[in-house]
């Protein structure tokens, strides 16, 4: 019945989608042990990390890698790349590692972020390397998180045509995200407004770029905040 009325009406429920396999290791790399077991997440830029997610387009697949401080959530880089190649996520880290740097750097075993142009820049920056037990996506859990939110409050509510529409929709989501969305978790303050106190960094230096023949659309969306009232 409730299904009937909803059609009626218009409307219809979103879920939740089961996660693709991103993440295929590469026997050839090597894998980093994971290093925040009992680990209390007391400051910014303390850890970082990094996941990909899959979206839906009209016609095929985009791919969505996106770069976190635990502490704040604040989402320091992302980008898309229409491939699984190691590339787009090499350059979400150059990104996120020109404004600063983690004590700690965590991913899944996936062979984009085990890749050597990949590790070797953590490793140039003296960045500790951990790496998700096999299978235990809940190593990474702000970042599936985030996914989640990204998933209901965007992803589900669109219908991206092409690759641009899809990278100036997120890059307005992630705005909202990083400087308009309230947790609980975070005492009701965004994302932005905890890491920039935590840094003492003008953190508008820091939003995710939107492509520059993109950014003349409605920013209506992004005037009126949002609550997040779960613990993430």
């Amino acid at each position: 019945r409730v299904r009937r009325l909803m059609r009626q009406m218009g409307l219809e429920a979103v879920y939740p989608r089961r996660k693709r396999g991103l993440s295929m290791p590469d026997k050839e790399h090597k894998i980093y042990p994971y290093l925040l077991k009992g680990v209390q997440i007391e400051r910014a830029d303390q850890v970082w990390s990094a996941d990909i997610t899959y979206i839906r387009m009209y016609r095929g697949w985009l791919y969505l890698v996106a770069i976190m401080d635990w502490f704040s959530r604040y989402v320091l880089s992302w980008e898309v790349s229409v491939t699984l190649e190691s590339e787009f996520c090499v350059s979400a880290l150059e990104q996120a590692l020109s404004f600063g740097k983690p004590e700690i750097f965590n991913t899944d075993q996936g062979s984009q972020f085990t890749s050597i142009d990949f590790t070797k820049i953590l490793l140039n920056s003296s960045v500790q390397i951990s790496m998700n037990g096999k299978g235990r996506v809940f190593d990474n859990i702000f970042s599936e998180r985030l996914w989640r939110t990204v998933k209901v409050e965007e992803v589900y509510l669109r219908d991206y045509q092409t690759v641009a529409e899809a990278t100036y929709s997120l890059g307005r989501y992630f705005e909202l995200y990083n400087n308009q969305r309230l947790h609980q978790a975070l005492g009701y303050c965004t994302p932005a407004e905890v890491y920039g106190v935590a840094v003492g960094t003008p953190v508008a230096l820091r939003a995710p770029s939107v492509p520059t023949a993109l950014t003349h659309g409605d920013e209506s969306t992004l005037k009126t905040p949002s609550f997040c009232l779960d613990n993430g």
